[in-house]
């Protein structure tokens, strides 16, 4: 495990856009010159993926460290991810390399980011289940607030029940905080840090919860909804703003992490049980990528690396994409493991390449 902390060393670059917790990717893949020989394509057709292998390395040629947390981009394509380590924030560029790291004082425990920019800076929101806290800080780790367990919810007698894992921010500032291994709310602070109200809660009916582990705002249509990644109950579900229970989707999923929007509405979602799933604009499956055919290396953190194979995930945690449609996904596991899916173009029969 490393133990050195890193400085960040690479600057911050800012361009004109908004967002909140996942970015959504606009522009089309290019067209790859040629693929390698021996290359592994996982989804078909315009859901199609080159697996790259070995993508995210570390500076010092050393093992990552346990990877059980998020991921989120910046508004420069880099890749920022959660470890386990004193490296709890670990930032790759666009080819996998390591550009620097902090959090030695977030070690175990960082579970869950959402990166929003505001009035021109960008701003991560951290859930922390070890400090029973979140946290927000600027993109090099400056700690701007905290927000503490909520006592006026009356659902804890201490901040030890209290283990949130995502966070998500509305357009007006409202803080959506999901305690998905605790007791199972939606904890909903305004713009202030102060208490407003909590929903959901333990329970397998519309609008209950086991696990809300992750969340994300959904704004693909005109009214913000609130998507809560609701794990052990196998489902997505949405929710008003307000708290309201609006729909769910529990079509073929399994244990669904965190989710990320792509271009036409799309959703990646992150499944710990040993794949990813490609979701449309209806919310329906359309297709899965890296399906493991090992029952007993899905969702298992302890998978050596002699038994990792190239096209097959272990067991999802998190997913996000860039500007060109590729997809990064991290596997919840004990050495660290963050992969690359190269999107490719696949030409149709008139073709047209696209």
């Amino acid at each position: 495990m490393r133990a050195v902390l890193r400085a960040v060393p690479f600057a911050l670059s800012l361009l004109p856009s908004t967002l909140c917790a996942q970015e959504p990717a606009h522009e089309p893949a290019a067209v790859p010159a040629a693929l390698p020989a021996a290359a592994i394509l996982l989804g078909s057709g315009a859901h199609t993926y080159r697996w790259v292998t070995g993508w995210a390395h570390t500076a010092d040629g050393e093992d990552l460290g346990n990877t059980h947390g998020c991921m989120v981009m910046d508004r420069a394509g880099n890749l920022l991810a959660n470890t386990d380590t004193e490296q709890a924030v670990v930032i790759f560029g666009q080819d996998g390399a390591e550009r620097g790291s902090w959090g030695e004082s977030y070690k175990g425990g960082l579970h869950g980011m959402c990166h929003r920019v505001e009035d021109g800076e960008e701003m991560l929101y951290l859930a922390h289940t070890g400090r029973h806290e979140v946290v927000k800080t600027t993109l090099a780790g400056e700690v701007l607030w905290t927000i503490g367990w909520p006592k006026e919810s009356g659902v804890y007698d201490d901040e030890g029940q209290f283990k949130p894992t995502a966070v998500a921010v509305a357009p007006d500032g409202r803080i959506y905080v999901g305690d998905g291994y605790g007791r199972s709310w939606i904890h909903v602070f305004d713009r202030d840090r102060k208490y407003v109200k909590s929903f959901g809660g333990p329970g397998k009916e519309d609008g209950k919860l086991r696990t809300p582990h992750g969340l994300w705002l959904d704004t693909r249509a005109k009214t913000p909804l609130l998507l809560v990644c609701d794990r052990e109950n196998h489902r997505l579900q949405w929710f008003t703003l307000d708290g309201e229970f609006v729909r769910k989707m529990d079509q073929d999923l399994r244990r669904p992490c965190n989710v990320w929007p792509l271009a036409g509405g799309e959703l990646a979602v992150a499944d710990l049980v040993g794949r990813v799933t490609i979701l449309g604009a209806d919310d329906k499956p359309i297709v899965h990528l890296g399906d493991n055919p090992d029952p007993k290396k899905r969702a298992v953190n302890g998978v050596p690396r002699e038994q990792w194979a190239d096209g097959e995930f272990l067991s999802p945690h998190s997913v996000c994409a860039d500007a060109a449609g590729n997809l990064y996904v991290m596997d919840w596991n004990f050495l660290g493991r963050i992969t690359k899916l190269e999107k490719v173009a696949v030409a149709r029969a008139g073709g047209d390449g696209k």
